[in-house]
């Protein structure tokens, strides 16, 4: 028995549909203005979901007589699909010197990556495994094409290849930890599941339980581009069209987030003392590797994958307080959430401002070229140059870019809240090596050079600027991103 559809609670999940088609039919009558149609339906989407979050809770497909739903229409979805939206409004309007050259077609793209958005949309509501899964794939399949887009570039279709064969074997790990789990349990939805988890003792006996929760960790790791399932990121973002890689770096590691946090915080939190050694090995190992290897690039974009691995072991981090006992108490666990949430707020809007200014600082068309080919940027495009020196030290954690050292101190407060002080040494290691290739890029855009003036789009320059300047607001008031990551908490 299923209830009534709430279609207030789906208003968000429709706008998003809505957006999808309303482009594909844009394209088959009036061509020039998808992008501008792609634009409108995800800024709608965003402000449905803000307004829909302000009504108060609710839910919907529940299964009658419990308090089990498929979608779950609260504060938490809401702060998450007005992200997705956003950023997928902000990668659209970076993309428009792109979609103007007319290699990449502007229909399939906008159609792409609004199939995209709405699969992360509808990931912020999911209540239970087969939606949260479903929502994924619908994300990530999209991006399989995007990364490939770049027609007749061999270093593109290596890319979506390489995607697309890790991405498969991620997703059928994930369903089998999930089929694992349904037959252990005979729960879906995650609150059952924990529920299911937590009253029967007799699970912690059987080995399979282990497995299914290490299985579908492992499996969402790769959303994330955690080591060891890391080594699709450099290449599909090298590969793919720069507005692309952009997406993938942020709403795509944003997906994988969610969806580890719905997993392991609310279905498998009777089990935290076994995915809690697990999160912190996957941060440990993300970390260092992506930080370690980043040292070594001489491409920008393999550098900012490289950098983007390294981040993803910041925002587990905090997860990976869940091994000590300590960090599995109802506050620690709170304070933990908080700042795997604000973390990753503070990364997305730096990431962007970051390929942003790649974006503006390179052809429309070309990809992300050699570091050297930077040399004396800053001084063709002063601003520019600024607002890219800001997002790299931000995601050093350096002043002046203040979003990301409150990012790293809530990160550390919660490992020492949680009792994982070892794990809290470690980041700031991390955080040390990591100035190295920063620095380095900071000062080749700073470089002697002689070239003209550049000229900026003028919608990257607009998306740009409004990127900086929210890094630059929320750097001077953290707590307005702490507030809004405390609301994760409640569901």
């Amino acid at each position: 028995m299923v209830q009534s559809v709430d279609n207030v609670a789906l208003l968000p999940a429709y706008l998003a549909a809505g957006t999808v088609l309303l482009v594909l039919l844009t394209d088959l009558f009036i061509r020039r203005a998808v992008l501008a149609v792609a634009a409108l339906g995800a800024a709608a989407t965003a402000v449905g979901a803000a307004l829909v979050g302000r009504g108060g809770d609710r839910a919907t497909f529940c299964v009658s007589g419990t308090r089990d739903c498929s979608y779950i229409a609260d504060n938490t979805g809401a702060l998450i699909a007005v992200l997705f939206a956003l950023l997928t409004l902000g990668v659209l309007v970076l993309s428009a010197p792109l979609l103007r050259t007319g290699t990449v077609p502007a229909g399939e793209y906008c159609f792409l990556l609004a199939a995209a958005m709405t699969g992360g949309v509808v990931l912020g509501y999911a209540g239970d495994l087969i939606t949260l899964i479903v929502a994924l794939e619908t994300l990530t399949v999209p991006l399989y094409v995007l990364v490939g887009l770049r027609r007749r570039t061999v270093g593109s279709a290596e890319g979506a290849v390489t995607f697309f064969l890790v991405s498969v074997v991620a997703t059928s790990v994930t369903l089998l930890g999930a089929a694992l789990l349904y037959a252990l349990t005979g729960a879906v939805h995650l609150n059952a599941l924990a529920t299911a988890l937590g009253e029967r003792s007799e699970l912690r006996d059987v080995p399979l339980t282990a497995a299914a929760v290490v299985l579908i960790l492992a499996g969402l790791a790769f959303k994330v581009a955690a080591v060891p399932f890391h080594a699709w990121a450099p290449t599909a973002y090298d590969g793919a069209p720069v507005p692309v890689a952009a997406y993938l770096s942020t709403a795509s590691k944003l997906g994988g987030v969610v969806a580890i946090l719905y997993v392991a915080v609310t279905g498998l939190r009777p089990w935290l003392d076994v995915a809690g050694p697990a999160l912190a090995a996957l941060a440990v190992l993300t970390m260092s590797v992506g930080n370690l290897v980043a040292l070594r690039q001489r491409r920008m974009v393999r550098l900012l994958a490289w950098s983007s691995v390294a981040q993803a072991g910041y925002i587990l981090a905090p997860l990976g307080a869940f091994a000590a006992a300590d960090g599995r108490t109802d506050e620690a666990l709170a304070v933990a959430v908080t700042a795997t949430v604000a973390y990753t707020v503070f990364y997305v809007i730096l990431e962007l401002a970051a390929f942003g200014s790649v974006i503006a600082l390179r052809p429309a068309a070309a990809d992300g070229g050699e570091i050297a080919e930077y040399r004396g940027a800053a001084r063709r495009a002063p601003w520019v140059g600024a607002a890219f020196v800001l997002a790299l030290v931000g995601l050093a954690g350096l002043p002046p870019g203040l979003a990301g050292l409150f990012a790293k101190v809530a990160v550390v407060r919660s490992l020492l809240d949680g009792g994982a002080g070892w794990l809290a040494v470690v980041v700031a290691v991390n955080a040390v090596v990591g100035l190295a290739y920063y620095v380095r890029v900071a000062a080749v855009l700073f470089g002697s050079a002689c070239a003209p003036r550049l000229r900026v789009p003028w919608a990257v320059a607009g998306a740009l600027a409004v990127t900086t300047l929210v890094a630059i607001v929320v750097g001077f008031a953290p707590q307005l991103v702490l507030d809004a990551a405390d609301l994760v908490t409640t569901r």
